[in-house]
This record gives structure tokens, C-alpha cells and sequence, in this order.
């Protein structure tokens, strides 16, 4: 006896392990983009919604110039590119014969001055004594009149001599008005005054002043503490008021400008915790800062060539707003920045509480500050102090 196959027991066979391995591949593949769709949506309200970052940030800080007060010709220069210096160390030194001959009259001016006011003084006193000598006077020709009007009827006195009596009380009485008028003249220059305080001092205290400060401005000081940068200035170069010498760049008060777009801003908050890196030190070092302030319009807004929306040639282009980041100071100094270095930020928006638009100040303190510049003017001070002093009488001085 023959047995017979059946071919199609033969062919059906293999295909419920195929279908076995497809449904099984199917459902992993399904888990799998339902697990990555979970983590995704967990990773997503969890953290993501509440993180805004971007890589369009750099680092921007205070770039001082250094102009000169006063014109002169450049005779050494004390500082160069990279150079630190400090606030109130020469940078550039200007020829200052000039200046010390101007300084040298002012010097001798206000002591003339002074002199010559102690003889305003002197003449008030002056004055005073030669007016009550001729009150005296008055008083002693009244007497006269006095006595020998009584005496005309009996015949004592004469007429003759009551008349030269009488005409001795006119001359003394025009004398009296004379040292009056005199008196009040000198005691209209300096009534209500001490000798520092007389105007004629004050306006010799003020050259004397003035030409002091051109003298110290012939050295060129650093306002700020920082890094020297772009130096331009040369020896032997004739400078004008206002012509740029070089730059100082404070380091320590470098801040980074985030360029965020607009559909990024709906929930940044000023003082916003922010995670930055510099592209210098890579994900190595991570400095923590704060939002300082978000920008009052996009880099388009303030540009030199505004877009003319209204033209009629018009794409919409998501644009950028700069956020200000504030960085911690220790850890600048710990790795410190350069301008213009790329950074990536970013800033965790869970926190709602900040505002969006910086409060009034409600101190009148100034932002930035230099003491650099207010030695020389207690200097002047001084040194008008002391010309006055010298110039006054031994016994004053004491």
C-alpha cells in the first residue's frame, strides 16, 4: 500500500511560526513606541516644558574708553594690549610744560589776590578809625559853635569869630560824610565774607583750581580696574579731548545676552535660575546665573536698517529678543570670559513668581561708578588752602 502526501499540509504548515514571529516583532515594536511615547510625554511635563534653552547667546560686558581731558602730545605710554592695570594708574602721559607755566601763574595769582584782600581789610579798619577821629571832630566843632553863640550878645566872641567856628562844623561834618562814603565802600567788598570766602579769592581759587586739574589730566588715568584692550594711541601723537586711546574691559562684570526666540518668552520670569556653558572650557564647566532682564525689543527692532514690514514684501520670521543673564562672580573669576565667546543657556521657567519687566529703583545710587577722577579735586582743595594760609599775616596763620 502507497500513502499519499497532501500538498497543502505541506505548505500551511511553516506559515503559524511566520506569523508567530511577525505578531511577536509587531507587539515589541508597539511597546517599544509606546514606552518611548511615554518617556517622551514624561520627560516632556516633567522637565522639558519647563526649560528654555538656546545656543544664540554670547558674552557681552562694559568696554571702557580712554580719552583724554586735555589736549597734548603723547610723551610715554605706562600700558598695553592684555596689560592689567588698576583705577587711578597712568595709562598715557601728556607733555605738560604747558600746563605747569599755567599753574605756576594761577599759583601766583591767588596769592596777589590774597594780598590785595587783606588790604580791602585793612581799610575797613581803616576806615572805621578815621570816622570816629572824624566824629570826634564834629562833636568838638558843635561844642564850639555852641559856646560861642552864647557868648555873641555879651560881646566876648565876636561874629567874625562864631562865623570860623561855625565854618570849622561845616568842613568837619563834610568829612564825616566823606569817611562815611569811604568806609561804606570798602566794607562793600567784603562785608558778610571771610577772606577765602571774598569773591575776588574765590575766582583766583577757581583758575587756580581749573589749572591744577589740566596739569593732573596731562596723566592719563584708568577709571575702572580691568584688562587693557584695542590700544591705539602712539609716542609722539598730538591728541585732542575726545580721541580714543584705548580700552579697559572689567572682566569681573561680564554678563551674557541670550537671543531667544518670541515663542520662548511666554514664561520667562526675571531671576529665573539659568545653567550656562561656555564653548571655551565645553561641558567641563557650568557657571549658574539668573534672568537680569528681558529685552525690550527684537535685535531687528534696533538695528541700524529696520525691516519695512508695510511694504508690501513681507515673510514672517520668527525673531529673537535678547535676555540679559546675570553670572556668579566667583565662578568667573574661578574661569573667566572673554567678549563675544558663545555660550549655551539654559533657563528653568518653573519658577512664576518673578515679573517680566524690571520694577522702579527705588535708590538713586548710580549703576557704575569711579573714584579715579575725585583725588585730584581734594588735591586742588588742598592746595588752594595752603596758597591762602601762606599769604596771610603770621599772627592769622597761628
Amino acid at each position: 500500500m502507497t500513502s499519499k502526501i497532501n500538498p497543502a499540509a505541506t505548505d500551511t504548515a511553516p506559515a503559524a511560526p511566520r506569523n508567530n514571529n511577525r505578531r511577536r516583532a509587531l507587539l515589541i515594536l508597539a511597546v517599544l513606541v509606546i514606552v518611548g511615547t511615554i518617556a517622551w510625554l514624561a520627560y516632556y511635563f516633567l522637565y522639558a516644558r519647563w526649560h528654555q534653552d538656546t545656543d544664540d547667546a554670547y558674552v557681552q560686558g562694559n568696554v571702557v574708553s580712554i580719552v583724554p581731558q586735555t589736549g597734548g602730545t603723547v610723551i610715554s605710554i605706562d600700558a598695553d594690549d592684555g596689560m592689567k592695570v588698576e583705577a587711578g594708574q597712568a595709562l598715557v602721559h601728556l607733555d605738560a610744560n604747558d600746563a605747569q607755566v599755567a599753574y605756576d601763574q594761577a599759583v601766583a595769582n591767588l596769592a596777589g589776590t590774597v594780598r590785595q584782600v587783606r588790604g580791602l581789610y585793612s581799610s575797613v579798619d581803616a576806615g572805621q578809625s578815621d570816622l570816629r577821629a572824624r566824629q570826634v571832630a564834629v562833636s568838638q566843632a558843635r561844642a564850639d559853635v555852641a559856646r560861642r553863640s552864647g557868648l555873641v550878645a555879651s560881646g566876648a566872641v565876636s561874629s567874625e569869630e562864631l562865623a570860623h567856628a561855625r565854618d570849622v562844623l561845616a568842613a568837619a561834618e563834610a568829612a564825616l560824610g566823606s569817611a562815611r562814603g569811604n568806609l561804606s565802600r570798602s566794607s562793600a567788598l567784603v562785608d558778610a565774607t571771610s577772606l577765602s570766602e571774598q569773591p575776588q579769592v574765590q575766582v583766583a581759587a577757581s583758575q587756580l583750581r581749573q589749572s591744577y586739574l589740566n596739569l593732573q589730566r596731562s596723566a592719563i588715568v584708568a577709571p575702572v580696574s580691568g584688562y587693557v584692550a584695542k590700544r591705539q594711541v602712539q609716542l609722539g601723537q598730538r591728541v585732542q579731548p575726545g580721541t580714543a586711546l584705548m580700552t579697559i574691559v572689567p572682566l569681573e562684570q561680564v554678563w551674557v545676552d541670550a537671543n531667544f526666540k518670541e515663542t520662548q518668552l511666554g514664561l520667562m520670569r526675571i531671576g529665573q535660575p539659568v545653567e550656562v556653558h561656555a564653548d571655551l572650557y565645553g561641558g567641563d564647566v557650568e557657571y549658574t546665573g539668573k534672568v537680569a532682564a528681558l529685552g525690550l525689543g527684537t535685535g531687528s527692532a534696533f538695528s541700524l536698517l529696520p525691516a519695512q514690514n508695510a511694504s508690501g514684501n513681507w515673510i514672517k520670521i520668527v525673531q529673537r529678543v535678547p535676555v540679559r543673564i546675570e553670572l556668579d562672580p566667583k565662578q568667573l573669576a574661578e574661569h573667566p570670559l572673554r567678549l563675544g565667546l558663545s555660550m549655551s543657556v539654559d533657563v528653568s521657567v518653573r519658577d512664576q513668581t518673578g515679573p517680566s519687566l524690571a520694577a522702579a529703583r527705588k535708590d538713586v545710587k548710580p549703576v557704575l561708578t569711579t573714584v579715579a577722577y575725585k583725588k585730584q579735586l581734594q588735591d586742588a582743595d588742598a592746595l588752594i588752602t595752603q596758597v591762602i594760609e601762606q599769604n596771610l599775616p603770621a599772627s592769622a596763620r597761628n
